[in-house]
């Protein structure tokens, strides 16, 4: 296996209902320009709708990868020789987690349309975070991943 290879690649894609969400903010734009015509109608039905679908695609967008040794989530690169203990989380822990059981300090890659999560411990003395929340759809292959990263090959 080439030490650039990804050994866990996952895409927080955006939840088909922002899509419709999308069409309905286009058809919103496309009523309120209705009084000055049916181009500035149809303009405001694909502007609006282009502009609604780009944001949720931006947000919905966000990347988790563990590769050369590192965790990449979104903007962050965290080497693996500085994380700990991975948990995994079930809908009720992650909802824990992400609200009353919270830290402040912590770095968290978080949609909310994602039930299940995983929380990795940061063991980097330096590092005044005390771990990485992550919302995933598979939180025990994203584990198993960190944890192949982090033995020597």
């Amino acid at each position: 296996m080439q030490p650039s290879a990804s050994s866990y690649e996952e895409r927080l894609t955006a939840p088909r209902s922002w899509w419709l969400i999308s069409l309905l903010v286009g058809l919103s734009m496309a009523l309120i320009v209705l009084p000055f015509g049916t181009l500035p109608l149809l303009g405001g039905f694909v502007g609006g709708t282009a502009v609604a679908a780009v944001a949720a695609s931006s947000y919905g967008s966000v990347r988790i990868r563990v590769v050369a040794g590192s965790l990449i989530a979104g903007d962050a690169r965290i080497p693996v020789s500085a994380l700990g203990e991975a948990h995994v989380l079930d809908p009720e822990e992650a909802r824990a987690w992400r609200s009353f059981k919270a830290d402040a300090r912590a770095f968290m890659l978080l949609r909310a349309y994602i039930p299940t999560a995983l929380r990795v411990e940061v063991t980097d003395p330096t590092d005044p975070t005390p771990y990485v929340y992550l919302s995933t759809r598979e939180p025990e292959r994203l584990a198993a991943a960190l944890a192949a990263a982090r033995t020597p090959a």
